[in-house]
């Protein structure tokens, strides 16, 4: 199955094609000042497609160009497509959010950890670190994920689970442990089969999928990297087709304005339903409570401490996630918008993606 938004010009739906064009020059400005390699900006609203245009080389050794159609490494926008996974199987009544993560993952005793819910790990409340101690010894190591899984079963907890929030990469590993587990399916091949398939998105993986490092965006503006980072690093073969679940995804602007509209239809797309629409409202309302620290299932929402890179001028009733790679994907619910910023290096702390999202939002005129 090939699914394409609709396409409609910026005025069909009440949005200012300059604008939108003023957006687009914030990135192709900063391609032209060496801060970015590439980027691409795809805008949907009403569920049609109003912008989509790329800017910039996909290596700068190759001098390709991009366009709407590149294809980027995400970084932690990941995290919220291994949350849709794990909730197709909610959906099925195969796991339940307030279980305890043990029920899964029988090995998960010791301290704390028998207290540390499913929800805990997709609303970064479970205590699990952000990254390994080992992250880097294991990585020059080319550890599989499953060595990665192993070490984060036995990694000591930053605090009782549910009493605080700390951004946590494990805590999506761990989910997408179970999501296997349940499944008997690799994450890959489930995410590809249960919703990259059935909507289209045919440029989208957890890890390189069926390309090679020539078909994706070199992440960074420097061809040339020291040895480390080339044998493990954001460009080595290893990290690309690691498949990280909390960073490993490939995929375009095109293919995430159709993830997003399907979560703001409410679950459907086309003729596919993906999601239930009670699976969505979880997924896009604030879980964390009187933490105040608002997250949702793996995707971010309106206050969220961190990574709320989505600008200034969207709405409360907005959700997306931001990639460390220079990477914002947000919808806002309330303006049937939705936009994907993608570059291949992150500027001054998310300032450019915060501006280009901020100057996509003040296109919407009705």
């Amino acid at each position: 199955m090939n699914n394409t938004l609709g396409v409609a010009t910026p005025q069909d739906v009440g949005m200012s094609a300059d604008q939108l064009e003023r957006a687009f020059g914030l990135l192709t400005a900063a391609t032209e000042a060496g801060q970015i390699g590439a980027a691409s900006l795809t805008v949907a609203r009403q569920g049609k497609e109003v912008f989509a245009r790329g800017c910039g080389q996909q290596n700068p050794r190759t001098g390709q160009p991009i366009d709407a159609d590149s294809i980027f490494l995400l970084a932690s926008i990941t995290k919220p497509v291994t949350a849709c996974a794990l909730m197709i199987l909610v959906d099925r009544g195969l796991i339940s959010l307030n279980d305890p993560v043990i029920a899964y993952l029988p090995e998960y005793t010791e301290g704390d950890r028998p207290a540390v819910k499913v929800r805990h790990l997709l609303s970064h409340i479970s205590g699990m670190p952000d990254m390994l101690p080992e992250n880097t010894s294991l990585r020059q190591a080319h550890t599989p994920v499953s060595g990665f899984v192993a070490r984060a079963l036995q990694t000591p907890l930053l605090y009782k689970p549910g009493t605080d929030f700390c951004y946590q990469s494990m805590g999506i590993l761990l989910a997408a442990e179970i999501v296997e587990r349940v499944s008997g399916q690799r994450l890959r091949d489930f995410e590809h089969e249960e919703i990259f398939a059935p909507l289209g998105m045919a440029r989208s993986a957890l890890g390189m999928g069926d390309w090679t490092l020539e078909d994706v965006i070199w992440c960074g503006t420097d061809a040339e990297e020291d040895e480390e980072q080339q044998s493990w690093g954001w460009n080595s073969p290893y990290w690309r087709d690691f498949g990280a679940p909390w960073g490993g995804m490939h995929s375009t602007g095109r293919d995430l304005a159709i993830l997003l509209q399907t979560m703001l239809n409410g679950g459907t797309y086309g003729n596919q339903r993906i999601f239930s629409r009670a699976a969505v409202a979880t997924m896009t309302q604030d879980q964390n409570g009187a933490l105040n620290a608002p997250w949702g299932i793996g995707w971010g929402v309106s206050g969220a401490r961190v990574w709320g890179f989505w600008g200034d001028l969207v709405s409360r009733r907005t959700f997306g996630h931001t990639g460390a790679t220079g990477t914002v994907a947000w919808a806002d619910a309330e303006r049937q918008l939705s936009c994907a910023v993608l570059t291949n290096q992150m500027v001054a702390e998310g300032s450019l993606l915060r501006r280009v999202s901020n100057a996509v939002a003040a296109a919407v005129e009705e």
